[in-house]
């Protein structure tokens, strides 16, 4: 068209004819129709290929501007339009495009599209406003050239305009590299020069009649709201007197909007920026606490508006964290603050966000307080001012923290705690730690434990005792560091209620109480197990809550705890009655292979601690023993081809005796500490290692070997002992390294072995004696094809582990076999350099050495 000819940029004649041709706006118009709306991918595909070879080419600026200016009748498709905004914004923003010679002409003809598609579906007028934002960037002197233009836009067109320009003063995060620091840096300050007159129009729209424009005004409001957004984030009113600011008309305008549920969100976005950038703010927002609380909040709260809690509960919080020395002066507004902050700590609602997002500010304030010098009136008098309000804030955690339902998260016997839940327990550690701080550890132990519970198992509300406990442990450094007296007869209490149960008589949520008990015993069982009458129910309790996976894990701990803190009576023979059944009763394999060790660790421990050596040298043979018979059923298994077929009974048989191998490591690795402080005589060694050798020579010769968890479990278990009983092994050495290698050999991926030997040539090859054996044990592991085949770059990306372990083995070799021939050395690393495609500097660095 004429119009459209008239503001195209000049890129020739030819272009613009092309840009008119009916056959290529036909083309463009289908390739944009399917590829919106075809149903078949291959089409949408092609569409699409179409579709960006065309931006790629010298007609799309025409093209596009032809569309969008053109006065034609009937206009193009909406989905048509759309794409020809789009198309100039993206060749506009893109580095790998030219602005054409003269950007003023391209300006004016997308102002002339802002004009006529003012009314248009939103995100057409969007489009195009981005596009003439991005081209003020760009172009030289783009923003008082824009700016010039901008009387002639229609209001709605304006608005829409300046609410994307400022967005551009922020690095584009869709990969926008087209653009440097510093000409960003040129348009902000072009930009803030128009500041006051942007802030005089959106002032002039605010106080508009509502059908001036022929824009709804609920929907005018929210578009001014959205646009001084935008200038806010930019700095509009960077270097205005507080007082002014303060007073703003469009402050005010933003603050009643409040009322409106159509701006609510945005305009709480507004004040949320303004306090976040200005200090001078949150005292003239603290004065107005009070009318948020009470024609804002209070009703939001009673009609459960979760949008309108959410969000006065953001802007508060901003208030209060801008300032906490404001509100810790505890004027009247700042406690009003802070009930309505607790109020809405308290609303419950189906997840857990309102009171997350308070936590901070809670942190900021008390923070605040104990950073008052402790010897001062003010501090004193501070903290009495605040501390019912940290009492109340704690009352109203405990109840959000709490399981809604006990019931509600049970199926079956199956147990959990929602994501949001335990998110939000994570984020109080902080919190619960400074208001047990504010009040004192006395007090807030006496908040948790006097709730009056009554004795009655039948009538106790689990649910409020979990979340105590859970909060007990929560601050268990900051009580042990207080060292004021502590009471634990209410814990023993439930500890005694609950180690008398039955698994049968317990459903999977009631796992979540033991998880939270078996916290606070491990965190206080130094304090527990000073009495001698708490052990043995604290052990029944542990017992039981071993045996589910929720609450496994923390009385485990709590176990090997109390097996470490109440070492001068834990031997004696009731107590280890109960240690011995808890460990006899791990052969079903019910427990993750880490609480397992865990437990064997404890029970070690106790039993390392008995003073009378028969009985210590007898109870770890027992202790080991425990865990052999699980190993010995797998051995037995290659004597019986039926077991053998029967994957399903082969599969739990392998398990039970990985699980049997990691205890048996676990112990070993317990004992070379008792070892070192002279707990254990070599007699006791001499036992266990003949219980142990015997049974790991037979698996080590079995086809099981062939499984990866079954062997990487019998050679970490085979490293424990080695540590521990070092010199009985060294006997051993020649058949273990061949048993090793050879299983290298059949198993060339298990780099377990690799491991296992750099184990025993650290241990024993500094030996001379062991000097030949060393040496064929280094010539067997590299005459296996899988390290042979590791000479490029690429193998050895594929097989990390494997040079992992190789590297340590040879490491190992070097460093602690010195009386090996010099040449036998040399020939082997020539060897391996020829061969192991990997860095060789520190061997050679050793090698020198």
């Amino acid at each position: 068209s004429t119009h459209a000819r008239a503001h195209l940029p000049a890129a020739g004649a030819a272009a613009m004819d092309v840009a008119e041709s009916p056959d290529l706006q036909a083309q463009l118009a289908a390739a944009v129709h399917a590829l919106n709306h075809a149903s078949h991918p291959s089409a949408r595909l092609a569409a699409n290929q179409w579709l960006l070879g065309l931006q790629r080419s010298p007609h799309a600026w025409a093209l596009a501007v032809s569309l969008l200016a053109s006065a034609d009748h009937p206009s193009p498709s909406a989905d048509l339009l759309f794409f020809a905004a789009q198309m100039l914004r993206r060749k506009i923003q893109s580095p790998d495009y030219s602005l054409p010679d003269n950007a003023a002409q391209l300006l004016d003809a997308l102002l002339v599209a802002a004009r006529r598609f003012c009314l248009a579906p939103p995100r057409l007028l969007t489009q195009i406003c981005l596009a003439l934002a991005a081209l003020a960037l760009r172009a030289e002197g783009g923003v008082d050239g824009l700016f010039a233009r901008m009387p002639h836009l229609p209001d709605p067109a304006l608005l829409e305009l300046l609410t994307v320009l400022p967005e551009e003063v922020a690095q584009d995060e869709s990969g926008d590299t087209g653009v440097d620091s510093a000409t960003r840096c040129r348009f902000a300050r072009e930009l803030l020069m128009h500041a006051p007159a942007v802030l005089e129009f959106l002032l002039a729209q605010s106080e508009k009649p509502a059908a001036a424009d022929g824009v709804p005004l609920h929907e005018r409001n929210h578009r001014i709201l959205r646009c001084l957004l935008s200038w806010v984030r930019a700095g509009c009113f960077s270097g205005a007197p507080a007082s002014a600011l303060a007073a703003h008309p469009l402050l005010t305008f933003a603050f009643n909007s409040l009322q409106a549920f159509f701006s609510f969100e945005v305009a709480i976005e507004v004040m949320t920026e303004l306090v976040s950038q200005y200090q001078e703010l949150p005292q003239a927002f603290l004065s107005k606490m009070p009318y948020i609380r009470e024609v804002l909040l209070l009703p939001a709260l009673a009609n459960r508006s979760e949008k309108i809690i959410a969000g006065l509960t953001s802007l508060m919080c901003e208030v209060g964290q801008a300032a906490p020395g404001l509100v810790a002066e505890g004027s009247n507004e700042a406690l009003s603050l802070s009930d309505a902050l607790l109020r809405c700590v308290a609303f419950s609602s189906e997840d857990w966000e309102i009171a997350e997002s308070t936590l901070q500010f809670w942190c900021s304030l008390a923070h605040c307080i104990l950073g008052i010098d402790e010897q001062t009136s003010k501090r004193n008098a501070t903290q009495e001012l605040f501390l019912p309000v940290f009492s109340s804030l704690l009352d109203a955690l405990l109840f959000r923290a709490q399981i809604i339902d006990i019931d509600e998260h049970c199926t079956g016997r199956v147990s959990s705690i929602p994501d949001g839940l335990v998110q939000f327990r994570l984020n109080l550690e902080e919190l619960l730690v400074d208001i047990c701080l504010l009040l004192g550890a006395p007090a807030y132990i006496n908040k948790l434990l006097s709730s009056g519970w009554g004795l009655a198992s039948q009538s106790i509300p689990w649910k409020e005792v979990e979340v105590r406990m859970y909060a007990l442990s929560m601050v268990a450094d900051t009580i042990l560091q207080d060292g004021s007296p502590f009471d634990f007869s209410v814990v023993m209490h439930f500890v005694n209620i609950l180690s008398s149960r039955t698994p049968a008589e317990l459903n999977g949520c009631q796992f979540l109480v033991y998880k939270s008990f078996g916290d606070v015993i491990g965190s206080y069982s130094k304090w527990l197990s000073s009495s001698k009458s708490n052990i043995k129910p604290l052990l029944l309790f542990c017992a039981s809550g071993i045996s589910k996976s929720i609450s496994s894990n923390s009385c485990s701990v709590a176990l090997r705890k109390l097996c470490e803190d109440a070492s001068s009576f834990i031997h004696e023979p009731p107590i280890l009655d109960i240690l011995f059944w808890i460990s006899e009763g791990m052969g079903e394999g019910n427990l993750r292979i880490e609480d397992e060790e865990e437990i064997i660790s404890a029970i070690t421990h106790a039993l390392c601690s008995i003073l009378d050596k028969e009985l210590r040298k007898t109870s770890l043979a027992r202790l080991l023993c425990s865990s052999y018979s699980a190993v010995e059923k797998i051995i037995d298994i290659d004597r019986d081809e039926l077991l053998r077929q029967n994957s399903s009974a082969y599969a739990q048989a392998l398990n039970i005796a990985v699980r049997g191998l990691h205890r048996m490591g676990a112990l070993f690795s317990h004992l070379a500490m008792s070892i070192t402080s002279g707990l254990i005589d070599d007699d006791t060694i001499s036992v266990l290692f003949g219980i142990f050798w015997p049974l790991l020579e037979k698996l080590t010769q079995s086809s099981h070997m062939e499984n990866t968890s079954l062997s990487t479990a019998a050679c970490r278990s085979l490293s424990s002992a080695i540590h521990s009983c070092g010199q009985h092994f060294q006997i051993l050495l020649p058949k273990i390294l061949e048993c090793l290698s050879m299983n290298f050999l059949l198993y060339q991926r298990h780099d377990c072995f690799l491991r296992t030997a750099a184990n025993m040539i650290e241990e024993f090859g500094h030996k001379e004696e062991y000097s030949v054996v060393c040496v064929r044990t280094i010539e067997t592991f590299s005459s296996a094809a899988s390290l042979s085949n590791l000479n490029s770059s690429y193998t050895c990306d594929q097989e990390p582990d494997l040079i992992e372990a190789y590297a340590n083995f040879t490491s190992a070799f070097i460093r602690c076999c010195p009386k090996v021939p010099f040449y036998i050395m040399l020939r082997f690393f020539v060897h391996y350099c020829r061969t192991i495609w990997i860095d060789s500097t520190a061997l050679i660095l050793m090698l020198i050495a």
